[in-house]
């Protein structure tokens, strides 16, 4: 038998309240239509018509507590023939009246823990125990026939009901589950995408590394033959010797050049061996140049900060500078790096221009927001139009362990 999904402690106690007034309603109902027949009950047949209630109602919503020794498949062979049993016997004892409405709650039950092959019996022992105490105990086979008819339409519609409940239930955790697994993909391909980048990076600096070593072999070693030359000729042709000084300085200021120019390809990162607040001091220059006045404030101590922390605040300061200068008409710029909290680090900036009523910014600020949640940090817009805009990200003061 296949496991079957586990209702939620809400929907528990709901189906347990519901047991507890339906059982209620049913002895009202029945002791109604006994008290206008006109039949009296002696007290041993009440107190045992309502002992069958009362054991009904404990192991309706104690079952867990009750069954819990037994397997899944033994706590339903055990459970719906004791309790079809006890509304046999409720209906025998104080006669037929409502003790169909105590049962009708074992219909919903079975959708909930059943297989549909097995539900059938439940719900086919269900209409003879209400049929058989009406006929059997009371010779009213017409009667019988017509209430059992009457039940089915009853049970059919609590089985409807119950199936669409737990239909529901089982998308609403299907939906939970899709939205956890895209959840943990989307972060699985922000860190592969980390990962490409930092191995695109290696390889890029592997490549420029083999083109320096390279470069500069072959300049050296043409170098070296130059001035072997020089030296030999040095005494008997001079002129030539010179020739060959000249060629060998010629070509050192080539290979001086040609390694400035890998150095300054490798050096990818703007921030490596440098002091955040100095790097983006430069960028508030650069901004200042185009017209605009920034006002560049560090709060707290400067202290030094893990390269990708700090290259995370460095492009943030970036685009958002590059954002002021092309899009916000901003005449004043405030720009604050905070230090001042031991566990994070700050970076904020805010201009005085034209605003903007989306938030979600364009695909550089999605970039950079994606870099900040990676670590671990917060990133915040805060804007609307004539209102300005003001960019606030918060990082980790050191770059979190990988699970």
């Amino acid at each position: 038998m296949k496991t079957r999904a586990a209702p939620s402690e809400t929907q528990e106690q709901q189906g347990k309240a519901l047991l507890l007034f339906m059982v209620v309603m049913g002895y009202i109902v029945t002791f109604l239509i006994s008290s206008n027949s006109g039949e009296v009950y002696s007290f041993q047949r009440l107190a045992l018509g309502i002992a069958y209630g009362v054991i009904y109602l404990i192991l309706g919503v104690f079952d867990d507590e009750i069954f819990r020794p037994f397997s899944n498949n033994m706590r339903n062979a055990l459970y719906f023939p004791i309790q079809i049993a006890l509304v046999f016997g409720i209906g025998w004892t104080l006669g037929p009246g409502g003790h169909w409405l105590i049962g009708l709650p074992l219909a919903g039950i079975a959708v909930n823990k059943l297989q549909p092959r097995w539900r059938w019996l439940v719900y086919i022992a269900l209409i003879l125990v209400i049929i058989l105490p009406i006929g059997l105990r009371y010779s009213t086979w017409e009667t019988a026939l017509m209430n059992g008819f009457i039940i089915s339409t009853a049970i059919l519609f609590v089985v409807v009901f119950s199936q669409f409940r737990l239909n529901e239930q089982k998308a609403r955790e299907r939906a939970e589950i899709l939205a956890r697994q895209l959840e943990e993909a989307n972060h699985q391909l922000a860190e592969y995408a980390s990962q490409v980048e930092e191995l695109a990076a290696t390889q890029e600096r592997n490549r420029l590394a083999r083109e320096i070593h390279d470069n500069l072999g072959h300049y050296l070693t043409i170098i070296n033959v130059q001035i072997g030359a020089a030296k030999v000729t040095m005494d008997v042709d001079p002129k030539h010797a010179l020739d060959s000084l000249d060629k060998a300085q010629e070509l050192a200021q080539k290979g001086l050049a040609s390694v400035r120019a890998s150095v300054s390809a490798l050096r990818v990162s703007p921030v490596e061996n440098r002091p955040l607040e100095n790097v983006i001091c430069e960028l508030v220059g650069e901004t200042q140049t185009t017209g605009i006045a920034v006002r560049f404030d560090v709060l707290g101590q400067p202290r030094g900060v893990d390269e990708k922390i700090a290259l995370a605040l460095y492009r943030a300061a970036q685009e958002g500078l590059t954002n002021i200068r092309k899009h916000a008409n901003a005449s004043q710029v405030d720009v604050e790096l905070d230090f001042s909290q031991p566990e994070k680090i700050r970076l904020m900036l805010r201009d005085d221009g034209v605003g903007a009523a989306d938030t979600s910014g364009g695909f550089g600020l999605i970039g950079i927001r994606e870099r900040v949640l990676l670590l671990g940090g917060e990133f915040k817009i805060d804007t609307w139009p004539g209102k300005g805009f003001c960019l606030q990200v918060n990082v980790p003061a050191a770059e979190r362990d990988e699970p």
